[in-house]
């Protein structure tokens, strides 16, 4: 705990001030462009891999990077994209796997979960994306593949339907890789860095 109450000084002394313009805007207004859906996983930081500022990104971060269908009602998940498509106008949503993500590993290699069931019942959110994975242990396959499925998930959500059917939002799939910074887009062809 003590490294986080030192990073909040040093936020406040260092990063805040440089920064106060900035905030100022932000306190009155929140306009994002991009909903970004990511794993949980402490390494993959949305807005240091893209390079955003804050305010730039309405970010979701899930265990997996998995999108639930679209099912009524009460849903944390549903409920941000709802509102950063229907309230916030994203003109952009990116569903973002990531190398070594511990959720695909244990699923690829059929790791017992027995002793973590809400983590088990959550990742059977991904089953479609397992049982299109050629081979049994390709973690990288497996990852990609539920990237694409996520974002088949995330069409049947009604306001992402309706504003893809209206041509207001346009959806991406990211794989990072952490030991190389790489992103690869895989909806659109080669990776976006060095």
């Amino acid at each position: 705990m003590q490294d986080l109450t030192e990073g909040v000084a040093r936020f406040l002394r260092d990063v805040f001030p440089a920064k106060g313009e900035l905030f100022a805007r932000l306190a009155a207004h929140h306009a994002p462009h991009a909903l970004f859906i990511s794993c949980s996983d402490a390494r993959v930081v949305p807005e240091l891999i893209t390079g955003a500022e804050p305010g730039d990104l309405f970010v979701i971060r899930t265990a997996g990077n998995l999108v639930p269908a679209y099912t009524p009602g009460a849903d944390g998940v549903a409920a941000s994209i709802e509102y950063a498509v229907a309230a916030l106008g994203v003109k952009d949503i990116v569903v973002c796997g990531h190398s070594a993500c511990g959720a695909m590993t244990a699923l690829a290699e059929g790791h017992d979960l027995s002793g973590a069931p809400a983590v088990a019942n959550w990742l059977r959110l991904a089953d479609a994306s397992v049982a299109r994975t050629a081979e049994n242990g390709d973690v990288p396959a497996l990852v990609r593949q539920n990237v694409l499925a996520q974002l088949a998930n995330l069409a049947t959500h009604p306001s992402v339907a309706q504003a893809l059917a209206q041509e207001r939002v346009a959806l991406h799939g990211w794989v990072f890789d952490i030991s190389t910074g790489r992103v690869e887009d895989i909806t659109a062809g080669p990776a976006l860095a060095a």
